[in-house]
């Protein structure tokens, strides 16, 4: 720990850090009425996220009326409160707890592509069950957690000790020691889907509209010859926990065009967030693009768009 985070500048990280603390320890029954207040606190908010999170379900899911869209905005939120519940059980529960909560399915897809002796690729999305599912899979299985260090360097150093108790972290830059990995015939997972406008990227649709995505996976796989499998969570309803599915490894992978690999993953991924859709984080701006011509989805909302730089990162 640095002597630095006890500067004033981290007093309100503390506090908050002091709340999923007391969380972590709460009974699953108890955690999941705390998440459903913390989903009401966050619908009423005027957070940019949540309007940018509407912004993403009108341009995805055209087909709901706005009464549909603004009640999967309420579950949306919902599922964003108990996220914050289970990232206070995925840094702090031991194994045992967690491992009681969930179910694995597909383990021996895992198993078949480790007996090959090149490593595993395991790409799943952004959804609000990122950390729990991650932690789940963590208990019966080694896993190298590719992950971005966030702004804020008490919650990053955070997030990496816990990472550090419960797997091996590699930093998003970090593709040398994701390689090394693989073959040592590990496992190596990451989440593709969020906006990547650096070296290496291409324009894949992504529910029906051009999102800049990397196509860093089809590299990846190509160099370290490791079977790429997708993971994907679901929470379940009430008190039955969580299920998560590891996929068969894709056939006839890496292919001749990298931009077919994107969509052979996106099509599967688009299939998950139909089924659940309150569950995908909405609230990144996917829609970005790689010129300047590219519509500004997110208005106000927007950031402003930086110089496209070399690659470095999964996404």
């Amino acid at each position: 720990m640095r002597l630095e985070f006890l500067r004033p500048r981290y007093w309100l990280t503390w506090i908050g850090l002091c709340v999923l603390r007391s969380i972590a320890v709460l009974p699953f029954a108890t955690q999941r009425q705390v998440a459903t207040a913390l989903g009401a606190l966050i619908r009423r908010l005027p957070l940019a996220y949540v309007r940018i999170a509407e912004r993403n379900i009108e341009l995805c899911l055209p087909h709901l009326s706005p009464r549909e869209r603004a009640a999967l905005i309420d579950r949306h939120c919902q599922s964003l409160g108990m996220a914050l519940c289970e990232t206070a059980t995925t840094w702090w529960s031991s194994d045992a707890r967690v491992g009681e909560l969930a179910e694995v399915q597909g383990l021996e897809h895992l198993q078949a592509a480790f007996a090959k002796g090149r490593g595993a690729i395991l790409i799943g999305g952004h959804f609000t069950t990122i950390e729990i599912a991650t932690r789940i899979l963590g208990t019966v299985v080694p896993m190298n957690v590719v992950y971005r260090p966030t702004k804020n360097a008490l919650l990053s150093h955070i997030m990496h000790s816990s990472f550090c108790r419960h797997g091996k972290p590699i930093r998003h830059d970090d593709i040398r020691t994701m390689i090394r990995a693989l073959r040592h015939n590990e496992a190596v997972w990451y989440a593709p889907d969020q906006s990547y406008r650096n070296k290496g990227a291409a324009m894949v649709n992504f529910f029906g509209i051009p999102a800049a995505t990397t196509t860093a996976t089809s590299r990846l796989a190509r160099i370290s010859g490791a079977a790429v499998l997708t993971y994907f969570p679901e929470r379940l309803p009430g008190l039955a926990g969580y299920r998560v599915v590891i996929g068969p490894a894709f056939e006839d992978f890496p292919g001749n065009d990298v931009i077919h690999d994107v969509e052979r993953f996106n099509e599967l991924l688009e299939a998950q967030i139909l089924r659940i859709p309150e569950q995908y984080l909405w609230m990144h701006r996917r829609f970005k693009g790689l010129s300047p011509d590219y519509p500004d989805y997110y208005g106000r909302d927007s950031r402003r768009r930086g110089p496209i730089s070399a690659p470095k990162s999964f996404g």
